[in-house]
């Protein structure tokens, strides 16, 4: 692709992407009997994010205004390719939409069937199908045995770089040994972890408590981080970082200013209470420094230089990642990058190069598998 103005200096990739996967495009790749709850639900009234038995989004109930926000979906690769291109961005890397709320389903046998139909249709239809367009396999949380089967299943695809696991309403938090087999299978294949969270009303933990709030402006404002934030201290309090090395993991649509937070509270727990978790090998931080993140959405200070002391503080120049959300009302433009107070060496890692690193694929999207790296280092 051919950029000018002020993307000519930048390769990019973006991390975090929305396909709108719908339940008749996952009907020929769905088992049965659950394909005929799909063809069931083909023709029901539905709203952005919210198809009954398929996507049940509870944060209804609120002002609608004039106008409202934009509620655009991509449909086809072509659509989605033309869009990137038009923001710059070289590679991107695929989430569903409805699916978004699967850690909601509460029956086992469904939720695996639609995450089976959904990477069978990912893989069949977008990954890899037009130039920088990059794959990630839903792993259902109600089912890991099922979801370590897929990436086992999926490990070797071209068009897959990762494993997607939802945060959105999960009423067992990552961590829990019951995941064991999902961060196994992931290790094992290569393949990173990326935790996405989503605003959703769910008696789990910690959307539960926002129902006390009154508006979308109290309840987006905390949901996606306070998930993330929660995950991230079961996996740490649950040791996976020790136990699994080698396994990569990503916190995506949380912003990154609790990052630092997190970093020095938990030190400072450790400093104090280091034997309850004495399988940790090192404080917290060490572990926070070596996640990745996602940039959206990406804060705004007033001083851009304040963005480059957050991310300095969890030396995070070389694990922070752009990404958009495209085509959500509230994605990220990469000027939102390129106009901070950051460096152009800050910037070019964070718009693409830690990302190639993360995703372990080269500028085309090509899988960096173990015998090309031994090629190109010998």
């Amino acid at each position: 692709m051919i950029k000018k103005g002020q993307y000519e200096d930048f390769f990019i990739v973006d991390a975090d992407v929305h396909i709108n996967e719908t339940p008749e495009d996952l009907i020929p790749y769905c088992d049965l009997p659950w394909r005929k709850a799909l063809e069931a639900i083909v023709n029901v009234p539905r709203r952005y994010l919210n198809i009954p038995g398929f996507a049940p989004q509870f944060s209804g109930n609120r002002p609608f205004w004039p106008g409202g926000f934009d509620k655009k979906t991509v449909n086809t690769p072509d659509q989605l390719r033309e869009e990137l291109t038009e923001l710059g961005i070289d590679i991107a890397i695929i989430f569903p939409d409805n699916l978004l709320l699967i850690a909601t389903f509460p029956q086992r046998e469904y939720a695996a069937a639609l995450a089976r139909a959904y990477n069978a249709y990912l893989v069949d239809q977008w990954a890899d199908k037009r130039e920088g367009l990059k794959g990630l396999l839903l792993a259902a949380p109600q089912d890991p045995v099922d979801a370590a089967r897929e990436i086992n299943k999926y490990k070797d695809e071209e068009g897959i770089v990762g494993v997607y696991l939802p945060c959105g309403g999960l009423h067992t938090l990552w961590g829990h040994e019951m995941y064991n087999p999902i961060f196994e299978a992931a290790e094992a294949a290569g393949l990173p972890v990326i935790f996405h969270s989503v605003l959703t009303l769910n008696t789990a933990f910690p959307f539960n408590g926002l129902e006390q709030f009154e508006t979308e402006f109290a309840r987006h404002a905390l949901a996606h981080s306070m998930s993330l934030m929660f995950n991230m201290l079961r996996l740490i309090e649950t040791g996976v970082p020790v136990r699994y090395p080698n396994l990569k993991m990503c916190f995506i649509e949380g912003g990154i200013s609790w990052v630092p937070y997190m970093s020095m509270r938990l030190d400072k727990e450790y400093m104090e209470r280091r034997r309850y978790v004495q399988h940790l090998e090192k404080p917290p931080s060490h572990y926070i420094k070596n996640f990745y993140y996602g940039t959206q959405p990406i804060e705004e200070p007033e001083n851009p230089g304040d963005l480059a002391k957050v991310i300095e503080l969890y030396e995070g120049e070389n694990t922070t990642m752009f990404a958009s959300d495209w085509p959500h009302h509230d994605f990220d433009h990469p000027r939102a990058i390129l106009n901070s107070g950051l460096s152009k060496e800050v910037k070019r890692k964070i718009l693409g190069e830690n990302a190639l690193a993360f995703f372990d694929i080269d500028r085309q999207g090509k899988r960096m598998r173990s015998h090309d790296k031994k090629g190109i280092l010998s």
